[in-house]
């Protein structure tokens, strides 16, 4: 690999000529190398899922137009996960001019202090570079930020030791958005940002200047500005204003995981599965499903706000605290393999309940109630599809005869599987969950208990926390009674 360029003289004379780098804005770098990318049928968003054929085409389209865009949609959808991926689409280094605090174009530099070292160094003024992972800057919005941290200030201790006027322009100390400058400027949450900070954004983005303290300082920034919202029906702590709205080019609507299988694939990335401790974890699909399902059903829980959305964090934090109580288990029985059972996920109720809000009548039941429904059903959905047509009446039969089975949350293997065996015709279906004759004792008593609890659910047999699971309690038949005969009064 060649040398890079240390001066302006040699950047000149480089494959970094004043063509190439001093006239190519970052919303032209960035569009020339989206093309590129799609030309050659390279993945634009790696670990992003769902977003093939909705999101992904709409944010190129904004890329593709040179517009500055705005990611809104409900927690956990990923919006900040693509915004940081937005760095990938740079180039991999570019030129700037030494110790410039706005990363100055060497050939185009605009602040005061970088044109007058241009101007008496010529080509021996130093040359930096610059990776495209420093040229991504991102706020979070918060009530609290001022117009200083974002545009900038004047700075009277550097006005006091350089001697200078507070209206001279090297007195200025910049904020986050010129210090941005070449290349991406992120805002997290932008409704939560006061209104007249967003009053502030309005320069930079139409005509491309900013002023401050009322020092009409032109500063013709090199930025792509990108932003994250909730919709503002949702967000009550603010708004975006409208004509802020109106100078954003593209408003790119985010979702949920529109299948299962979409979803799992998201939670498989993102959550601590694979501990890589003493012992082995499993987790069979059928459980991967459940603990996914459980999400998709509070999703379309009326007693949970839809406003708010329910974030694809309940699924990774459900899947990781089930695989905690799993391990556990194995640990206090010194055992080699922690299989997930839907006795774990119940267990893992605790990283549910924070992550969605209630309406009225769900705060009447409980957020610890509605989600051990939610279990409950997404086992019945899940039972469905890989037990649907096997014939489990003996099972059925046996618990109506008075069988009765109390599964203890940390029993060993041993003692759990000796107890589900006693239940005839319970293990003959077993392979269809994965756990056919020659499994691990763990993984039948996994798969055991699934089929219980999806037995439970469609309401064949009862369960409770006293008796455990017995029999389905049937209501006496009632005769239809003859019509009493009329009194006949003279």
């Amino acid at each position: 690999m060649s040398k890079l360029p240390q001066s302006l003289g040699e950047l000149r004379h480089s494959r970094w000529s004043e063509e190439r780098v001093g006239n190519r804005s970052v919303r032209q770098e960035m569009r020339e190398n989206v093309l590129d990318l799609l030309q050659q049928g390279e993945p634009l968003f790696l670990g992003i899922h769902g977003y093939d054929d909705t999101v992904i085409p709409q944010i190129v389209n904004a890329i593709l137009s040179r517009h500055n865009f705005i990611l809104l949609g409900l927690r956990g959808q990923a919006k900040s996960r693509i915004l940081r991926s937005l760095a990938n689409f740079l180039d991999p280094q570019i030129p700037v001019l030494a110790g410039c605090e706005i990363n100055d174009n060497p050939y185009r530099p605009i602040c005061r202090a970088c044109r007058e070292r241009v101007a008496s160094e010529g080509d021996q003024t130093p040359i930096a570079w610059m990776e495209r992972e420093q040229r991504y800057v991102e706020k979070l919005a918060t009530p609290d930020v001022t117009i200083a941290d974002i545009i900038g200030d004047v700075d009277p201790i550097r006005a006091a030791r350089g001697g200078r006027d507070l209206a001279d322009e090297l007195t200025m100390h910049y904020g986050l958005l010129p210090r941005a400058n070449r290349g991406i400027f992120a805002i997290n949450e932008l409704p939560d940002l006061a209104g007249k900070i967003q009053v502030g954004l309005f320069n930079i983005m139409q005509e491309g200047d900013v002023q401050i303290k009322g020092y009409p300082l032109r500063l013709p920034l090199d930025v792509l500005l990108v932003f994250t919202a909730n919709p503002e029906d949702y967000t009550a702590r603010g708004k975006i204003i409208t004509p802020l709205k109106d100078r954003i080019g593209s408003e790119i609507r985010t979702h949920y995981p529109a299948t299962v299988d979409e979803a799992m694939a998201i939670t498989a990335q993102e959550a601590w599965v694979e501990r890589n401790g003493k012992r082995q974890v499993r987790v069979p699909d059928y459980m991967r499903e459940l603990v996914e399902e459980v999400a998709f059903l509070a999703r379309e829980e009326k007693k949970i706000d839809k406003r708010s959305g329910v974030s694809q964090r309940l699924p990774i934090s459900s899947l990781e605290d089930a695989v905690s109580s799993a391990e556990q288990r194995a640990a206090r029985n010194h055992e080699h393999l922690a299989v997930v059972g839907p006795i774990d996920v119940y267990a893992a109720i605790p990283s549910m309940t924070g992550k969605f809000e209630l309406e009225y009548e769900g705060e009447l039941r409980g957020a610890e109630t509605i989600a051990k429904d939610l279990v409950r059903t997404a086992a019945g959905k899940v039972f469905t599809k890989y037990m649907g047509d096997a014939d489990l009446q003996e099972v059925v039969q046996w618990f109506e005869a008075g069988g009765q089975l109390k599964l203890l949350d940390q029993a060993p293997t041993a003692e759990r599987v000796g107890s589900l065996r006693k239940i005839p015709g319970l293990f003959e279906h077993l392979d269809r969950l994965g756990a056919g004759p020659k499994s691990d004792p763990a993984l039948q008593a996994s798969a055991a208990e699934f089929v219980l609890e999806g037995l439970w659910a469609h309401k064949r047999i009862s369960r409770s926390e006293e008796r455990g699971f017995y029999g389905a309690e049937r209501r006496p038949e009632t005769r239809e009674m003859p019509p009493r005969p009329r009194r006949q009064y003279n």
